[in-house]
């Protein structure tokens, strides 16, 4: 057990390391989260001078909302840029064969590798936007270090959530071969489903409800909700955090299931 935890922790350090070592992607990713948070921003201001407490938030909320999301951007691939591209390409070419080689179990190394990954973005292209739009904007960042580690852990949990998703979409390509289109659609889900372009509160009705349960929210939704404190006390906290929980094992399980049978897929492909 003890020997699996060290193999893990070793590929995740190596998934951080891959990252880290292309400064000028990571520059330019800085550069753009940044500036596409001041616009965002500004077009907030626009809208919540217009309505007030629109989706529940204060005016000072909603960019705090703007400003971490853009932090999370990049540590969720929720436009791009996490494993799956690549998952998808080993597929292709034969090379996930390797993957299936080794003395691993193939949905835990590229976890591993993918929280790795995310772990970098956290740090190489999260702060610097956040900082930047605190410095320019009153955001509501919360004092208590209570609601800080809530939010730390709701970032593991969606960040859970977001490989699962990935992964079942790499998985996909033992049947498609060609990821492109799923992957562009997913991306278009994604953006809209997981509160990036507006948060999930603001949609009304019926359509607002079911948006808010499903796994997309778990992403970049609820742990913004559990940081600005939009929850009823800790019993709330709790609750969102069960609920991105849930969504990571069932999503885990289904890669799991769907592994199973692609796996028997690749043994009568090769003989």
């Amino acid at each position: 057990m003890r020997q699996r935890a060290l193999l893990y922790g070793a590929v995740a350090a190596g998934g951080f390391r891959r990252y880290a070592a292309y400064g000028t992607a990571t520059a330019a990713g800085v550069f753009t989260n940044t500036v596409f948070g001041f616009i965002v921003a500004y077009t907030y201001i626009a809208l919540w001078d217009e309505r007030p407490g629109l989706g529940g938030y204060d005016q000072a909320q909603a960019l705090t909302f703007v400003w971490v999301s853009q932090s999370l951007l990049a540590a969720g691939a929720l436009i791009g840029g996490g494993f799956q591209e690549e998952f998808q390409e080993r597929v292709r070419t034969g090379d996930i064969a390797v993957d299936l080689y080794r003395p691993a179990d193939l949905q835990l190394w590229w976890l591993a590798s993918d929280l790795g990954r995310a772990a970098f973005q956290l740090l190489g292209r999260g702060a610097v936007p956040l900082v930047a739009g605190a410095l320019a904007f009153p955001l509501a960042l919360p004092v208590d270090p209570a609601r800080w580690l809530l939010f730390l852990v709701s970032v593991a949990l969606g960040l859970t959530v977001s490989f699962a998703v990935r992964f079942l979409l790499g998985l996909a390509a033992f049947w498609l071969m060609d990821g492109t289109g799923i992957n562009l659609m997913a991306t278009v889900v994604t953006i809209f489903f997981s509160g990036m372009v507006l948060p999930l509160t603001v949609f009304p009705g019926e359509f607002g409800d079911v948006v808010r349960v499903l796994p997309w929210a778990a992403m970049l939704q609820v742990p913004l909700d559990v940081l600005l404190g939009t929850h009823s006390g800790a019993g709330g906290a709790v609750r969102a955090l069960g609920f991105q929980a849930g969504w990571a094992l069932v999503l885990l399980g289904a890669g799991r299931l769907v592994q199973t049978a692609a796996t028997r897929k690749v043994v009568v492909q090769g003989g």
